[in-house]
């Protein structure tokens, strides 16, 4: 189990820094846990989400966009309603038909695979989306990020021809978390760990009423776990209400643990929305479902990421990446154009045209967090050179034109 952060580590409350470093704010007028990300929080994000895009997409995912919003039925369909009633907003009346913001993406997915008929050979089908979410979360539970009532979730659901694909996928599913995590700075052991969720025969309101099913699917995830190799708890009465789950559990500066990430195995949704495909033989079978989140929800992430590095983010997540300081209004221009030469190689720069001091400058920068600044004066101009300065303490000096192949270099993972 991980263990609980420190006392001193309490300074590194993401709603602190959040406030201190500008990244976001929660906006009274606007609502409670519905964030507003400032322009050096919406970097983060862009970072992020273009990260794991990306990624998804080498291995084999299919992005797509649905609606924010849908008609209450789906959700009946799927079963979400009323399992999930209480975490959903009120229904919206639209020309005499209910429409619920969605709490979840699955539903819509499963709606697109239903869209043509499909094969065998199209399977495994990894349908991914970053989905806009919306959850009625009580007032007393908000958190900043960390549980907020709006939240953009990295989801996908993967659509198998079998059991065993279905577990296949599950151990891919993993694999890609871990991935994510060590180029987020997060170690197996140390900073997260797995917990397998189960659920409660008994409790057939709580939870899809298939007994030999459960039964099957957790002791396909233990065994799972097991050929892993990894650690893992196992908790009863946190499965989802349609089937065990493995989730990636971390715990934010105040010791709370929250599920950072899962991957599910789906016993009940193939069924109710008759997901099919033509097989090898000619003949119609029912489809096996996993859903799944790389990086979990882009909120919750930043919030962990920002306690996690104290605001003080690696130079590729980070949302200014250098910060061009001239010593005075002469050496402007020139700065300027460093400053340009910089955005235009797609690093993250700010220029300081202020009237402060040099020394107050610098000491923004440092408070700031920024984890390279370039100070501009006569020498540098005169030699079209430029020191780069680091937060570590480190000075590089290089030519103009070496400066971005420098750079460009250390932002790649």
């Amino acid at each position: 189990m991980i263990a609980p952060m420190s006392d001193d580590l309490k300074e590194r409350d993401h709603k602190k820094l959040g406030r201190e470093l500008e990244l976001f704010y929660i906006d009274e007028v606007v609502g409670k846990g519905l964030p507003m990300w400032l322009p050096k929080g919406a970097a983060i994000r862009r970072v992020l989400e273009r990260f794991i895009v990306d990624e998804e997409i080498k291995r084999g995912y299919q992005h797509v966009y649905t609606p924010d919003i849908a008609r209450l039925d789906l959700y009946k369909k799927s079963g979400h309603y009323p399992h999930y009633k209480k975490d959903m907003y009120a229904p919206i009346e639209i020309e005499d038909e209910q429409f619920m913001l969605r709490p979840m993406t699955c539903p819509h997915h499963f709606q697109l695979y239903l869209s043509k008929p499909r094969s065998y050979r199209e399977l495994p089908l990894r349908i991914a989306e970053l989905a806009k979410l919306y959850r009625f979360e009580q007032s007393g539970e908000l958190m900043g990020l960390q549980r907020a009532r709006s939240f953009c979730l990295s989801d996908a659901h993967i659509i198998c021809a079998t059991e065993e694909q279905a577990v296949e996928e599950m151990g891919k599913a993993l694999d890609l978390i871990e991935y994510a995590n060590g180029k987020l700075g997060l170690k197996l052991g140390e900073h997260y760990s797995y917990r397998l969720s189960l659920g409660d025969r008994a409790n057939t309101e709580k939870y899809h009423k298939d007994g030999a099913g459960w039964e099957k699917a957790e002791g396909l995830l233990r065994a799972l776990m097991k050929n892993r190799g990894v650690p893992f708890t196992e908790a009863k009465n946190e499965a989802a209400f349609y089937g065990p789950k493995i989730d990636v559990q971390m715990k934010n500066v105040n010791g709370k643990e929250d599920t950072a990430f899962t991957v599910q195995y789906d016993l009940c949704m193939p069924g109710r929305f008759n997901l099919t495909y033509m097989g090898e033989d000619g003949k119609e079978h029912q489809a096996f479902a996993v859903h799944r989140s790389s990086i979990g929800s882009i909120e919750r992430i930043v919030a962990l990421l920002i306690e996690h590095y104290g605001g003080a983010f690696p130079y590729w997540i980070a949302p200014v990446q250098v910060k061009v300081i001239p010593v005075g209004e002469k050496f402007l221009p020139y700065a300027k154009k460093i400053h340009e030469t910089l955005i235009a190689a797609e690093i993250r720069s700010e220029l300081d045209g202020s009237n402060e001091t040099l020394g107050k400058k610098v000491r923004n920068a440092k408070l700031e967090k920024v984890p390279y600044w370039i100070v501009v004066g006569e020498r540098e101009e005169k030699e079209n050179t430029v020191t780069l300065e680091s937060r570590e303490g480190k000075k590089e000096t290089f030519a103009l034109q070496d400066l971005v192949k420098t750079l460009g270099a250390r932002k790649v993972l």
